[in-house]
């Protein structure tokens, strides 16, 4: 099956981003933020900017070429975190759980916060804002640009014949 595709514009991450961190704002205070990169960058600067958290460390755990997953690789530990206690990790998306699982492991003691989760990843997230298919790829701001799209009775005329 083909998956499905749900585009994110800046403006509803921006409001999801707050959502999430409305969700957020009774479990801290919170000692910094750990944003995975690169997805958790931009949702962690909403997030911080709401709960007023000015100490962002970084990880980046590499699992994506484009659209294939790969095997996990830690580029940058948080080492600023320590064990992760009183810390909030923020990614945009959680998928399967194999990025989330990396990071739990480096900060077991963390706070772990996701804008998005699909089903096999939810397990391993403390707090998120929407639930999206497991067979969903979203598409965030950052990875796509306006086009023009033809009508759908164009579309779907030009398919009939």
């Amino acid at each position: 099956m083909a998956p499905r595709y749900y585009t994110v514009t800046w403006d509803q991450l921006h409001r999801d981003g707050k959502a999430l961190a409305w969700r957020l704002v009774d479990k801290g205070p919170w000692k910094g933020i750990v944003a995975i990169t690169r997805g958790g960058l931009i949702p962690a600067a909403i997030v911080a900017r709401e709960l007023d958290c000015r100490l962002i460390e970084s990880a980046s755990v590499i699992t994506y070429d484009e659209e294939a997953i790969g095997e996990p690789r830690v580029a940058k530990s948080p080492i600023a975190a320590g064990d992760g206690e009183g810390w909030l990790i923020l990614d945009d998306l959680v998928d399967t759980g194999t990025t989330a699982r990396i990071v739990r492991a480096l900060l077991p003691r963390a706070h772990f916060a996701t804008v998005y989760a699909k089903p096999a990843g939810k397990p391993m997230v403390d707090t998120f804002v929407t639930e999206v298919s497991q067979d969903t790829w979203i598409l965030f701001p950052w990875d796509t640009e306006p086009q023009f799209v033809a009508p759908i009775a164009k579309s779907a005329a030009g398919a009939a014949s």
